[in-house]
């Protein structure tokens, strides 16, 4: 019969493995996105929840909220805020890319 303690070895083990194979797929997909000073971040309003966490890690203060309509005609919503990338200061570095948790914004040639 198994043990307690070897269940609990088995699943720590398990979870290491999990682990490792996830921060491996995340470093590959880090190192595939384009980034640079011949770059800039695009925002796909359609996917923008308006969240604010690009704005937060945006340290060339490239990204700034703006109104938008809401496009729902079951939900009546005064305030519905989208991401917008300002171009100039923008210096590619990815940030927002990967603070966005809907994947609305992505890195577009200049």
């Amino acid at each position: 019969m198994t043990e307690i303690a070897d269940l609990q070895n088995r699943r720590l083990a398990e979870q290491e493995r999990i682990r490792y194979l996830l921060n491996s797929a995340r470093a590959e997909e880090e190192a595939s996105l384009k980034g640079g000073l011949d770059t800039v971040a695009w925002v796909k309003e359609e996917q923008c929840i308006g969240c604010d966490q690009c704005t937060i890690v945006c340290d060339d203060d490239a990204i700034e909220l703006f109104d938008a309509p809401l496009s729902s005609p079951i939900l009546d919503i005064d305030v519905n805020k989208k991401a917008r990338v300002l171009r100039d200061p923008c210096t590619g570095c990815k940030l927002c890319v990967l603070a966005c948790p809907t994947d609305a914004i992505v890195m577009i040639d200049r």
